[in-house]
């Protein structure tokens, strides 16, 4: 199970929102100083959020760029992209994985077409709350059920998918482990978690599952355990 630790950016600096609050911000630097880090303390993924973007604000491609020039690790980029050239943009920046949110549920014709052109470098994220996806950087809820999503992400072409139970995102209390377990069940794609890790151990459970990945944001950033130890 990969550990990917998260960078979330608002306004050019590194943030945690409250279960996706933009109201709600906690600031922890720029993001070029989260990057080093986590780097610095043994990982070799990142997990990027650009939250700005994922608002239809102005996007922090700079700042992202900062810490492709700074490290060869592995990043994968989320937030505002909603076509084919922003797409291809940070393909170029050297980004690995570039997340699709919205446009994953907004326009079916660019999924395809992008996961046919980058079929390894194309992750979809599953934003849900009670069940439901939400979209445009959580702001609005769907009435589409999330687990019936994915299953129609993986008859695409979809290889994985970023799955975050909004509600615990931010908030130290664990994850939604019952919400992984469903999916699991009924897919083969990869599913990375995303929310709510609060200590060591919700970690060793999310792997006894079977989740491919987690993505580990405020635990690291409170300092309720070590990177290094999450490695371990």
């Amino acid at each position: 199970m990969i550990i990917y630790p998260a960078i979330d950016i608002l306004g050019g600096k590194a943030v945690r929102l409250y279960k996706g609050d933009y109201d709600n911000v906690t600031v922890y630097g720029t993001p070029l100083e989260a990057a080093n880090k986590w780097l610095s303390s043994g990982s070799d993924f990142l997990h990027l959020v650009d939250l700005n973007g994922a608002r239809g604000d102005v996007d922090n491609r700079e700042k992202i760029a900062e810490i492709r020039s700074a490290s060869d690790c592995f990043i994968q980029i989320g937030g505002g992209i909603r076509n084919l050239e922003q797409a291809r943009k940070y393909l170029d920046l050297g980004v690995n994985q570039v997340i699709i949110g919205t446009a994953a549920v907004t326009d079916q014709v660019f999924l395809e077409e992008l996961v046919k052109k980058y079929p390894d470098q194309v992750t979809v994220g599953v934003d849900a709350r009670n069940g439901k996806v939400s979209i445009g950087g959580w702001l609005s809820d769907t009435e589409l059920n999330a687990d019936d999503f994915i299953k129609k992400l993986e008859e695409i072409g979809v290889k994985r998918v970023v799955y975050t139970d909004i509600s615990k995102d931010g908030t130290l209390t664990g994850p939604n482990f019952s919400m992984y377990e469903s999916v699991l069940a009924s897919v083969d794609i990869e599913i990375i978690a995303s929310g709510g890790i609060s200590c060591l151990d919700d970690l060793k459970r999310l792997k006894k599952i079977g989740l491919d990945g987690v993505i580990v944001g405020k635990a690291l950033y409170e300092n309720k355990f070590t990177l290094e130890e999450a490695l371990c």
